[in-house]
């Protein structure tokens, strides 16, 4: 069965079967200022997440044969943007991100990063679309033949292929901490991991986090926010913070500040609604 899963506009579980949206389960927060912002959303609930949804999969494919895999940058900062800074400038040889229709997967081009990981967030499971892993090749993703999604392990991968620093990104406290496990066994590689898709995690993976990652998305995450705060943590973004968890972290963060030309002042900045 053609079936994809995934969290997204306020962390709903949503469900895709052949193209259709066929389940949207109701959404862990009421308000995103960025789907304020740029869809114009003030209150999330199923109808519109499906709205949503439905307007991705005719735009740019999602889920689907017909999905188109480059785009340019969309926010001034994000996880997929700071990720082309990086391989733009050579700070990373690769990042290991997740793809509706193949899984985990190898990428070096910023715009297939960016056309990847910034249209779509929250992969919980996909499958295989074959169109999509031949225009990403068969070698750069994990499992070809089921869409795996195993961040460690396409991490291992990029490894056993010759990469050498390698950015990654995390839902899990778990693979945060044996993706330093891995990196310490190995003299020349250098494993950046950020993380992602933060909305509603414990204050112990909150912890866990800041003292295994480079970069943190704050999500709706009430926990990160306060264990940043107490830490002042070098940061970018109001309303949805991007926290650098280590000085790597906050480099790159530094260095996408530059690339776009220095940060705004933001006034009246909202808060996704509620924190948790």
């Amino acid at each position: 069965m053609d079936e994809h899963v995934i969290e997204a506009l306020g962390k709903a579980k949503v469900v895709i079967r052949e193209g259709k949206v066929v389940k949207v389960e109701e959404p862990q927060i009421d308000y995103c200022p960025l789907f304020h912002k740029y869809r114009g959303i003030e209150k999330l609930n199923p109808q519109v997440i499906k709205e949503n949804i439905e307007f991705r999969i005719k735009d740019f494919g999602m889920c689907t044969s017909q999905r188109k895999l480059k785009m340019g940058d969309f926010l001034s900062f994000g996880i997929s943007e700071t990720f082309g800074t990086l391989l733009d400038e050579k700070s990373i040889d690769c990042a290991v991100i997740v793809c509706d229709g193949c899984g985990t997967v190898i990428v070096e081009d910023p715009e297939l990063v960016q056309g990847i990981g910034g249209r779509i967030s929250g992969i919980i499971s996909t499958s295989l679309i074959k169109e999509v892993i031949n225009i990403l090749g068969e070698n750069k993703v994990l499992n070809p033949e089921i869409a795996e999604i195993n961040q460690v392990k396409g991490v291992l991968k990029a490894i056993n292929d010759g990469y050498h620093k390698i950015g990654v990104t995390v839902a899990l406290a778990a693979d945060a901490v044996k993706l330093r496990e891995i990196e310490r066994q190995y003299d020349e590689v250098k494993i950046y991991i950020f993380a992602v898709h933060t909305t509603g995690i414990s204050r112990e993976d909150a912890k866990i986090l800041f003292e295994n990652t480079d970069i943190i998305t704050a999500c709706a995450s009430i926990h990160l926010r306060t264990i940043a705060e107490k830490r002042n943590t070098f940061s970018v973004g109001v309303s949805i913070p991007i926290y650098a968890a280590s000085k790597e972290g906050e480099d790159f963060l530094k260095m996408r500040i530059e690339k776009i030309g220095g940060l705004k002042d933001k006034k009246d900045a909202k808060m996704p609604d509620p924190l948790i």
